[in-house]
C-alpha cells in the first residue's frame, strides 16, 4: 500500500512538473512571437519610409522631365505655328493675285 501511494505521489509530482513546463513553453513561445512581430513591424515601417522617399524623388524627377518636355513642345509649336502662318500668308497672297488676274 505504501508503495502504491509512493508511486501515485511520484506520478502526481511528474504531472504537475509537466504542466508547469508546458506553461513555461507556451509563455516562451508567446514572448518569441511578440519579439518577431515587433521586429517585423519595425522593418515594415522602415521599408515603407524608404519607399515613400523613393516615390517622392521619382515623382519630382518625372515632374521636372514633364516640365522640360512641355517647354520644348511649346517652343516647337510656336515655331511651327509661325511657319504655318507665313506659308498661309503666302498662299493667300498668291490666291489673291490669281483672283485679281481673273477679275481683270
Amino acid at each position: 500500500m505504501k508503495f502504491s501511494l509512493m508511486i501515485a505521489a511520484t506520478l502526481l509530482a511528474l504531472t504537475a512538473f509537466s504542466y508547469g513546463q508546458a506553461g513555461t513553453d507556451v509563455k516562451t513561445a508567446a514572448d518569441d512571437t511578440g519579439k518577431a512581430t515587433k521586429t517585423a513591424v519595425v522593418k515594415t515601417g522602415e521599408a515603407t519610409k524608404t519607399a515613400a522617399k523613393d516615390t517622392g524623388k521619382a515623382t519630382e524627377k518625372a515632374a521636372d522631365k514633364t516640365g522640360s518636355a512641355t517647354k520644348t513642345v511649346a517652343k516647337d509649336t510656336g515655331k511651327a505655328t509661325k511657319t504655318a502662318a507665313k506659308d498661309t500668308g503666302k498662299g493667300v497672297k498668291k490666291a489673291a493675285e490669281k483672283t485679281e488676274d481673273v477679275v481683270k
